[in-house]
């Protein structure tokens, strides 16, 4: 079975750099137009199943992918995005630049971060991401040819986890998907094989 596992399009705050987190905020037009184009660049791939993360950014993505075809999108609420709690809404590369919030931490020492009040630690969005891919997608590998997994940014990585068996150390390994980035892996049943981890199905602008 081959899974291709993307990231949503750009949103209003991707693009003021505000951490969204499980606000549920909508794709912006330049973030509609790169899931509508690699909808378009894979209208001749088939899939048996599309799973989307419930956020209406994912969502969204994932009905502009699918198109006018008749694939099934199922919401689950296990691949939804990394709560930040009270840092939700507020600009992430200031949260960066300060040392006195576990933020500081998040990209470059994942190991070291603490979630915010309020908030998810990455060791919870491991479990549930771990629990969804063994309980929801490794069943289906014998009779399944292709899935779609929509998701998120940290969601995705998670996800990765799983795939590679590393721990949060190596979080952010193989780097942060840009918008509507495709990764591509093969299980067999028995073992994930990485196909692609930076794959683009648009035309960069």
């Amino acid at each position: 079975m081959e899974i291709y596992i993307v990231r949503h399009g750009e949103t209003v705050w991707n693009a003021k750099k505000l951490l969204q987190g499980n606000t549920d905020i909508e794709l912006n037009e330049y973030g509609r137009a790169l899931a509508g184009e690699t909808g378009e660049n894979l209208e001749s791939v088939h899939f048996d199943k599309i799973y989307s993360s419930p956020l209406i950014r994912a969502y969204e993505t994932a009905c502009l992918i699918r198109g006018h075809r008749n694939i099934p999108i199922i919401r689950d609420e296990r691949i939804r995005e990394l709560c930040f709690g009270v840092n939700e809404g507020h600009n992430f590369k200031k949260l960066l630049e300060d040392e006195s919030d576990p933020f500081h931490y998040f990209f470059e020492r994942p190991e070291l971060y603490v979630a915010p009040e309020q908030g998810e630690s990455l060791e919870h969005i491991c479990e549930r991401a771990a629990d969804f891919m063994s309980e929801v997608i490794e069943p289906q590998a014998a009779e399944l040819e292709r899935v779609m997994i929509v998701a998120h940014g940290a969601l995705n990585k998670a996800l990765m986890c799983h795939v590679k068996q590393h721990g949060i150390a190596d979080f952010w390994s193989g780097g942060l998907q840009k918008n509507c980035n495709v990764i591509i892996v093969k299980y067999d049943g028995n073992r994930y094989d990485i196909v692609d981890e930076t794959k683009i199905f648009y035309q960069e602008r």
